[in-house]
C-alpha cells in the first residue's frame, strides 16, 4: 500500500522545451516544436540541462550568470507520457510547481497554480481524459512576461530586487536578487507529481502531531486513504513499539479518513545532539496485512522565554545555546540533492552545531531534510518564504499564503526539529530601515499570527527575522533585544569590541563576509590565484548590497588593515597567496572574538546564526563551507567555538584572562583542566593542573590570576617592563586521560611578525584501520596553523599552535588516495612545509615540568 504502487507516473520519462511566452497554449500545439531536453522530474529546467549530454554547450549557457533572464523570459513545457492501468478514476498530485502553470491531461486543463509553494490535488472521475496511455503536460508560464502586468505598488520599495512586482508572486527569490544571480531563477515541476488510481490501495495524505504530558508521548495522526474496501472500518497505526486501532470512515468519493491518537508510554525525548540523544519512532499504518511507513515523529517541549527583551529558547526545560549558519540549498539548479543535503547536515552535526535557519529567501525544504535533521538532532528555525517586500493586503494574497502554511505544517508539524517559525526575512527591517511611520502589516502581525494559534497553537511565532520584543518601543533595527540580525562586526566595519556593547540577546544573521575558498579550490575553478580580489570571474561572485557602492570583499579588506596593519590593496599586488591568507584570517579573528564572547554564560546572547553555511557558486561567498559542502577558514573557528563541551579563553581586559567550562551535555564531566603560559623562548613560566566537575548542562568560570594562584599580567595589560609571555595553552582532560578540548590562545596583537621561519613539522602516519593522522609541530608560535591535502579534509585547520606545541590533526578520506599528499602554512611563517611520512615511530613528547593545585575549584 503506497503512493509509487498506485502512481502511474512512477518512473515516467519527462522532456521539456521552451516556447515564446503566450505563442503556444494547448498541448496540441507542441507537435511543432522540437528542440527538446529530456528533464527529471522533480526537478528544473536548468537542472535538465545541466545533465543533458546532448545539448552540453547550452547547458553551459544556461549555467551562466544571464541564466536568469534566459529562463525567465520563455514559456517552459514539461511532457510525458505513461501507460495507465485502466478506466479508472485518478487523483492528480503535484507537491510543488514554480508559479504559474497549468496542468494538462490528455488535452484537458485539470489544475492551474500561482504559488510555487502550494501544493494542489485534483480527483479526476472515471472515463474523463485519461485512456490505457495518458499524457501530461505542465506549462510553465514566462515569469518575466507575467512581472509585466501593473499591479498596485506596495508601502516601500524594497532593495533587494529590482523587480517590485515580486510582493504579489509566491516565489523564491533564487535568480531574483542580485546577490542571488550567480543562480537561475528555478522554473518546472521542483517538488513531486503523482497520478494515482483510486482503485489502489494508497495513503494519499498523513499529517502527524506529537505532544508529551509527563513521561507519555501522544501521536495525533490524521489520513486520508483510497483504494480500500468500503468495508473496512480501522486500520492499525504503529508508532514504535507501541499501536493503536482507529476508526476508519468511508466517503462517498471512495476515500476513507483516518483520525485518531497513539499513546507511547515511558516515551523518550527527542533532544538536539548537543544536549541528549535525538530519539524518534518511525510511525507505521497497517491493513490487510499491509504497512506503508508514515515517516518518524519525536517528543519534545520548545518554549521561548521573552523576558528582558531576550529570546532564550529551550528544550524539555532545558536552555538551549542555538549556533549554526543559515541554510542555503545544496543543489540550486535542481532544487534536489538528497545525498548532498545529508553531507551538509552530518558535517554540522559532527562540528557541534544545532540549529539552521531556512530564511524566506529561498524555499521549503524537502522531506529528505527533515528526517535528517530529526535524526541528527538540529534545530530549525523556519521562515516564511517572504523577504523585505511588502506583502498586499488582500484575502486572494492571505489565500496563497494560508494554504502554502497549512500545507508546510500538516507536513513537518510532527517533526521534533521544527523549533521557530517566522513571517520571513527582513519583513519587518525593511520598512523600519526607510523610516515608514506606519510599520504595522496585517499578513504577518494578524492574519499568520491567527492561522498559527489556530492550525499549531503549540509552535513558537516570531513575525519577523529580525524583529524587536512584542509590545515594547524598539525598533527592529536595535540589535541589543529581541530577534537581531547583527553586522556591526562584518558589513558596518565596526571594531570586535563592538560586540561587548552591541549586547546582542539571539541573532539570526551575523558576520556575513566575502570568504575565499581554498587554494586549491580557487586554482581549480579560476584557474589561478591572482584572479582575488579585481577579475570579474571572481567579482561576481563576491556578495554585495543592492545598489551599494562596496561588496563584502571590501569589509574583509577593511578587516585585514585594521586587525594586521596591511594594505590589503598593495599586498595583492605583489603577493595573492598571502593577500588570501590575510583575509582568511581577518574573518577567523572576527569569528573567534564575537562567537567566543556571545558563547560566554554572562554575554545574555543565547543564539548565534551565521550568515551562511554554504557558498551557491564557486567563489568567495559568504558560506562558511564552498559550494562543494568543503569547509572554509573560518568553519574550523565555527566548529571549535560550539563543542557541547569547550573551554573558552578570553580577555577581561584590566582583569586580565578569563576562563570557562561549558558541559551542555546530559552527564557531568570530570577530569583535569591544565593551564599554561608559554614565553617566546618556548619556556613554560606557568604550569597549572587542578582537578574539576562540571555538572550536566552548567559551566564554570574563573580568572586565569584566580586558577593559578597570582598576579601574572599575562596580557601585559599593566605595561610592566617587556612583554613576558606569548601563549597560553589549556586543555581539559577526562578521568580517563582522554582529551576533551584544548585551546590554544596567541597573545598580544594579531599583527605578528611574518618569520622566515617558525619551525614547522608535519607528518602523516596511519591509526587504526586505514584512518590517518597528521601530527603538526612547531619551534616557535605558530599563527594560524593551516593544512591544504589532496583526497583528505582535516577535522581541524587554522589553528594556533603555542612554541614547541603539538596538534595531531584527523583526516577523513575524500577520495582514492593511498597517501597523505599536501602542505601545512603559517600566517607568521614566509615557509610553508610538505607532509611527510614518519621516518621513526612517533612518541609523544616529554611532559613539561609542571605544579599541580590539589584542590577542586568551583568557578568564580
Amino acid at each position: 500500500m503506497t503512493r509509487s504502487s498506485a502512481d502511474v507516473l512512477a518512473g515516467a520519462r519527462w522532456r521539456c522545451a521552451a516556447t515564446e511566452p503566450g505563442s503556444v497554449t494547448h498541448p496540441d500545439a507542441l507537435d511543432t516544436v522540437t528542440d527538446w531536453v529530456t528533464a527529471s522530474v522533480p526537478g528544473t529546467v536548468v537542472g535538465a540541462l545541466r545533465e543533458s549530454q546532448s545539448d552540453a554547450g547550452r547547458a553551459k549557457q544556461f549555467a551562466s550568470p544571464s541564466v536568469s533572464s534566459s529562463v525567465e523570459s520563455s514559456d517552459w513545457w514539461f511532457v510525458t507520457t505513461a501507460a495507465t492501468t485502466g478506466e479508472g478514476s485518478w487523483l492528480l498530485q503535484f507537491d510543488g510547481l514554480t508559479a504559474f502553470a497549468d496542468v494538462w491531461i490528455d488535452g484537458v486543463l485539470v489544475a492551474s497554480s500561482e504559488s510555487m509553494f502550494a501544493p494542489g490535488e485534483v480527483s479526476i472521475p472515471a472515463g474523463v481524459g485519461v485512456g490505457e496511455r495518458v499524457r501530461v503536460a505542465i506549462h510553465f508560464h514566462s515569469l518575466a512576461a507575467t512581472l509585466k502586468a501593473r499591479r498596485p505598488r506596495g508601502r516601500w520599495r524594497s532593495s533587494m530586487v529590482r523587480e517590485q512586482g515580486l510582493r504579489w508572486i509566491r516565489t523564491t527569490m533564487l535568480g531574483m536578487a542580485p546577490v542571488f544571480s550567480g543562480v537561475p531563477v528555478p522554473v518546472g515541476p521542483w517538488r513531486g507529481i503523482r497520478l494515482l488510481d483510486k482503485r489502489v490501495a494508497a495513503v494519499t495524505s498523513v499529517s502527524t502531531q506529537a505532544s508529551v504530558h509527563g513521561t507519555t508521548g501522544r501521536v495525533a495522526i490524521s489520513a486520508r486513504l483510497t483504494g480500500l474496501p468500503a468495508s473496512l472500518d480501522y486500520v492499525t497505526v504503529r508508532v514504535g513499539e507501541h499501536s493503536q486501532r482507529l476508526a476508519a470512515i468511508a466517503g462517498p468519493d471512495g476515500f476513507h479518513d483516518v483520525s485518531g491518537v497513539v499513546e507511547v508510554a515511558d516515551a523518550q525525548l527527542w533532544w538536539p545532539h548537543t544536549h541528549g540523544a535525538p530519539c524518534t519512532y518511525p510511525v507505521t499504518l497497517e491493513t490487510d496485512g499491509v504497512s506503508e511507513h508514515l515517516g518518524s515523529v519525536g517528543f519534545r517541549t520548545v518554549e521561548v522565554d521573552r523576558s528582558d527583551g531576550g529570546f532564550r529558547l529551550s528544550v524539555n526545560g532545558i536552555g538551549v545555546y542555538c549556533r549554526g549558519s543559515v541554510w542555503v540549498p545544496t543543489d540550486p539548479i535542481s532544487l534536489q540533492g538528497d545525498a548532498g543535503t545529508t553531507r551538509v547536515l552530518e558535517k554540522l552535526a559532527e562540528a557541534g552545531l544545532n540549529m539552521v535557519r531556512i530564511p524566506g529567501t529561498m524555499f521549503y525544504e524537502s522531506d529528505h531534510f527533515w528526517v535528517e535533521c530529526a535524526r541528527l538532532g538540529i534545530l530549525v528555525w523556519q521562515d516564511m518564504m517572504l523577504a523585505t517586500l511588502d506583502p498586499p493586503d488582500t484575502d486572494e494574497f492571505f489565500e496563497l499564503v494560508a494554504t502554502e502554511v497549512t500545507a508546510f505544517l500538516d507536513r513537518v508539524r510532527g517533526n521534533p526539529a521544527l523549533a521557530v517559525f517566522c513571517g520571513g526575512s527582513e519583513t519587518e527591517q525593511q520598512p523600519t530601515m526607510l523610516g515608514l511611520v506606519d510599520q504595522h502589516i496585517p499578513l504577518i502581525h494578524s492574519r499568520l499570527l491567527e492561522l498559527i494559534s489556530t492550525v499549531a497553537p503549540e509552535l513558537e511565532y516570531v513575525t519577523s527575522s529580525p524583529s524587536a520584543p512584542r509590545g515594547g518601543e524598539q525598533l527592529t533595527t536595535h540589535v541589543g533585544s529581541g530577534v537581531a540580525h547583527y553586522f556591526g562586526v562584518g558589513a558596518y566595519r565596526r571594531p570586535l569590541a563592538d560586540v561587548l556593547s552591541a549586547r546582542v540577546r539571539f541573532a539570526t544573521e551575523s558576520l556575513a563576509f566575502s570568504i575565499p575558498p581554498s587554494n586549491a579550490v580557487i586554482e581549480n575553478e579560476f584557474g589561478s590565484l591572482t584572479v582575488a580580489g579585481h577579475h570579474p570571474a571572481w567579482k561576481a561572485a563576491v556578495p554585495r548590497d543592492n545598489g551599494s557602492s562596496w561588496d563584502f570583499e571590501d569589509v574583509r579588506d577593511h578587516y585585514v588593515h585594521a586587525l594586521f596593519g596591511e594594505d590589503a590593496r598593495e599586498v595583492r599586488w605583489s603577493d595573492p597567496e598571502r593577500y588570501l591568507d590575510l583575509g582568511r584570517a581577518a574573518v577567523c579573528e572576527a569569528f573567534a572574538s564575537t562567537l567566543g564572547y556571545w558563547r560566554r554564560p554572562d554575554s545574555r546572547c543565547d543564539g548565534a546564526l551565521t550568515l551562511a553555511l554554504r557558498d551557491l557558486e564557486p567563489g568567495p561567498g559568504w558560506g562558511v563551507l564552498d559550494w562543494n559542502g568543503d569547509p572554509k577558514a573560518p568553519w574550523f573557528v565555527l566548529r571549535r567555538s560550539a563543542k557541547p563541551i569547550a573551554l573558552l579563553v578570553t580577555d577581561d581586559g584590566m582583569d586580565g584572562l578569563r576562563l570557562d567550562a561549558i558541559n551542555e551535555t546530559a552527564e557531568p564531566v570530570v577530569g583535569e583542566i591544565r593551564f599554561r603560559a608559554h614565553s617566546r623562548s618556548g619556556v613554560v613560566p606557568v604550569d597549572v593542573a587542578l582537578p574539576v566537575k562540571v555538572e550536566a548542562h552548567s559551566s564554570l568560570t574563573w580568572s586565569v590570576d584566580s586558577l593559578v594562584g597570582r598576579f601574572t599580567d599575562l596580557t601585559h595589560v599593566f605595561r610592566f617592563g617587556a612583554r613576558t609571555y606569548d601563549a597560553v595553552t589549556v586543555t581539559l582532560e577526562g578521568e580517563d586521560g582522554e582529551m576533551v578540548d584544548e585551546v590554544v590562545h596567541l597573545l598580544g596583537s594579531p599583527a605578528r611578525p611574518l618569520e622566515r621561519s617558525v619551525g614547522l613539522v608535519a607528518t602523516a602516519r596511519t591509526v587504526g584501520d586505514d584512518e590517518w593522522v597528521v601530527d603538526v609541530t612547531t619551534d616557535a608560535a605558530a599563527q594560524y596553523v593551516a593544512l591544504e591535502l589532496q583526497g583528505f579534509e582535516p577535522e581541524d585547520s587554522w589553528f594556533h599552535l603555542a612554541p614547541n606545541g603539538r596538534r595531531t590533526v584527523h583526516l577523513r578520506r575524500t577520495g582514492q588516495a593511498t597517501k597523505v599528499i599536501g602542505r601545512v602554512r603559517a600566517l607568521n611563517s614566509h615557509t610553508s612545509v610538505a607532509v611527510t611520512p614518519p621516518s621513526v615511530p612517533a612518541t609523544r613528547s616529554s611532559p613539561t615540568k609542571r605544579t599541580t593545585k590539589k584542590t577542586s575549584v568551583a568557578g568564580n
